[in-house]
């Protein structure tokens, strides 16, 4: 099983290894944003930010535990500080993400500036979750730079972005539908597609990620393709 992992370009994570192990991002995702994952087998990663509420949470993980699937979530600090309970949840089952404290533009921040928004944002989920967060930084925005992104890979963090946002989060009040949530999400579809969704709604409260998702993952697997989970892609240093 391994060697068919290093074979794909997956390198295992850090479950077994001793207690002092930490994962870790290889250098394949480093010194660049990751909008597909480096692997030529037929995976796409679930993710999921939380910023805003946290409706649709309850619905996700039900439908991500009925299917076996692991999935990983990016939620702000803010968001684990005000609904800690969410993110517990979230951690309990999948692998957490930093989406930064308040959700500001980085490109609009000093280095400190920024270093101060992901070192908060950390401090606030491990609080919450109660477990360790994964070494993976989403940009509020998806507003990346150089400068950015390299800042965040100093602290540690790859710069997991995605292939393709369903935009699910702009509810039915700015157009969306369910039907073009999933035809989003199938379009992108391409070995190591990262699908981006998100477990609230900025607009009239009603989820269509949440919704779509059953769609969504019966589609992929329609299509051949299975889902993968993103610890899947770390290293350990000891």
């Amino acid at each position: 099983m391994l060697a068919g992992m290093v074979g794909a370009g997956l390198a295992p994570c850090a479950a077994g290894r001793a207690a002092a192990a930490r994962p870790r991002p290889p250098a394949s995702l480093l010194g660049r944003e990751i909008r597909r994952l480096p692997t030529s087998r037929k995976v796409v990663a679930l993710t999921f930010n939380a910023a805003w509420d946290e409706s649709g949470v309850d619905v996700v993980l039900a439908e991500l535990r009925r299917r076996r699937l692991a999935a990983t979530f990016f939620p702000t600090g803010k968001f684990a500080e005000a609904r800690p309970a969410a993110v517990r949840a979230m951690g309990a089952e999948h692998g957490l993400g930093n989406h930064s404290y308040s959700h500001p533009y980085f490109d609009d921040l000093s280095t400190t500036a920024r270093e101060r928004e992901v070192r908060r944002a950390d401090r606030a989920i491990r609080a919450a979750a109660r477990t360790e967060p994964l070494p993976f930084f989403r940009f509020p925005y998806s507003s990346t730079t150089a400068a950015s992104v390299a800042d965040v890979n100093r602290l540690g963090y790859a710069a997991i972005e995605f292939t393709t946002d369903t935009n699910g989060y702009l509810g039915p009040g700015r157009g969306m539908t369910v039907e073009r949530v999933v035809e989003r999400a199938i379009a992108a579809l391409a070995p190591g597609a990262i699908i981006q969704m998100h477990v609230g709604s900025t607009s009239d409260g009603i989820v269509l990620d949440a919704q779509a998702l059953p769609r969504i993952i019966d589609a992929i697997g329609a299509k051949g393709y299975g889902v993968v989970d993103l610890r899947e892609f770390l290293v350990t240093e000891e």
